[in-house]
């Protein structure tokens, strides 16, 4: 591949561009050791590196540990460019940082829109142009609306592309129609840099020649199979792998960008410690629910092992599996409650769910009344909801048949489960499997064995329903409507 860019003024090709976390030890000063660490992990898979950037929390680092950060990141960087963060909300600021950038050996600089006191847009352009001639190193203009409150205006990276140091725009907005209307008006001069994850194919497709990404920190590799799929013409492969990839892309553009990617990075292994204050890693700018999300995600895409336990589906004679409700198969032949049973799917989606229904003023009354009073520790029970504050009827209660030893795990049960246990019921009704008297006179309770190490919502989602169904009709005679 040739050292230049095929269009514009890049000094180096484009291509994969991690915006690099920033390492903080527990005294919150920068940990060397880790970013040296962290650049190690991605470098085989990368065209460059970008620290001290938005994802790097540039706006908490001082002048000097930006310019030691970029020192770093030049030797490890075997080779290839580092374009440096050197954005500031002042001119004179962002030129010292610039200068500082290529002392230390840096590619380019990557520049933001000045910020907090809004110039007009003859300002801004003024910002760009002085830095240009001040410095003697390639400047990458950058655009992230999300957290400057201001766009870079399009006629001014217009105005700039003519500028004979300004080689490329990172446009981090998201914003697509934003990103092309650059890309007409720019015409070639400048690369385009995408720095929206969750949109790296559309504009890789409109025109934009590389990436710098967050989510490059944790799978560099699958941005270059896209990166590699469009520039051959296969939109259908690099579409594959932007999908496997867009859930975890969209929480870390979403839920506090460096904080979600060094939650993800610590979770691999790679240990890259807190973001530094007043960001914090849970409780804030990422919830326990989301750092679950991330864990499923990564064990998806196999950045870690899926946690879990031996799965085993409930055996023996089905009225002798209610027991942790209080129901033993006496009391359940003497009450004459109705049971069922349905399994459905294989490897780590296989489901099984096992059913008991009854009258409300029986012992499964007194037991589901029991389940919301006294639940069991990690298999509390969910009531069974079609939509917020819609509950079905008969009344149902899912009882996880394993506990729920972390977040990823319980989301499995209260959520896709949930919701296709749901769904079996309204639609049982509908079709007259279950009475429309048992709306209102009985009680369900589901105990669902989900396997710990289940993966895929979708699939999952479809087991339990097709489960259901099958426990349904086992347990209800059907009636024709």
């Amino acid at each position: 591949m040739s050292n230049t860019s095929k269009q514009g003024k890049l000094p180096f090709s484009p291509g994969v561009f991690p915006a690099l976390v920033t390492p903080f030890g527990r005294d919150e000063g920068v940990d060397e050791s880790a970013f040296r660490g962290l650049i190690r992990h991605v470098i085989n898979d990368v065209d460059g590196l970008v620290p001290c950037g938005t994802t790097g929390e540039f706006p908490y680092l001082s002048v000097e540990e930006q310019k030691r950060l970029v020192e770093i990141a030049v030797e490890e960087s075997q080779g290839k460019p580092v374009i440096a963060g050197a954005g500031a909300p002042s001119t004179r600021q962002a030129i010292e940082l610039a200068k500082n950038a290529r002392g230390a050996g840096a590619s380019a600089c990557l520049v933001v829109t000045p910020y907090f006191l809004h110039p007009s847009d003859k300002g801004i352009y003024q910002h760009f142009y002085e830095l240009a001639r001040a410095v003697d190193i390639p400047i990458i203009l950058y655009n992230i609306p999300q957290v400057v409150d201001a766009y870079l205006p399009r006629t001014v990276v217009e105005d700039l592309a003519d500028v004979d140091n300004i080689v490329a725009l990172k446009d981090s907005s998201g914003n697509l129609t934003y990103t092309m209307e650059v890309l007409e008006m720019v015409q070639g001069r400048i690369d385009v840099f995408i720095g929206h994850d969750e949109v790296v194919l559309p504009a890789l497709a409109g025109g934009c020649s590389g990436m710098i990404l967050a989510s490059a920190n944790v799978f560099p590799e699958v941005w270059q199979r896209v990166l590699a799929a469009v520039r051959e013409g296969d939109l259908a492969t690099a579409r594959e792998w932007q999908m496997r990839v867009q859930k975890l892309a969209r929480i870390f553009c979403r839920h506090g960008g460096g904080v979600a990617v060094k939650a993800a990075l610590n979770m691999m292994g790679v240990k890259v410690g807190r973001p530094r204050r007043p960001l914090k890693p849970t409780g804030g700018a990422l919830l326990h629910e989301t750092r679950a999300e991330i864990q499923l995600e990564l064990e998806k895409l196999g950045k870690i092992e899926v946690s879990g336990f031996g799965f085993r589906v409930p055996s023996g004679e089905l009225e002798e599996r209610f027991g942790d409700l209080g129901l033993s198969a006496e009391v359940i032949r003497a009450a004459g409650l109705k049971l069922g049973s349905g399994s459905a799917g294989e490897g780590a989606e296989q489901v099984q769910l096992d059913l008991v229904a009854g009258p409300k003023s029986g012992p499964l009354g007194d037991a589901y009344a029991y389940q919301l009073t006294y639940p069991l520790h990690r298999r509390e029970a969910l009531t069974t909801i079609l939509e917020p504050n819609l509950t079905v009827r008969p009344p149902t209660l899912i009882l996880p048949a394993l506990e729920q030893k972390n977040l990823r795990q319980a989301n499995m049960i209260y959520g896709p489960t949930q919701s296709a246990v749901a769904k079996a019921i309204v639609d049982a009704l509908e079709q007259g499997v279950i009475p429309e008297a048992a709306m209102n006179e009985e009680v369900m309770i589901v105990l669902a064995t989900v396997d710990p190490k289940a993966l895929d919502r979708h699939t999952l989602y479809q087991n339990v329903y097709a489960a259901m169904v099958g426990a349904i009709g086992q347990a209800f005679v059907k009636r024709k409507t």
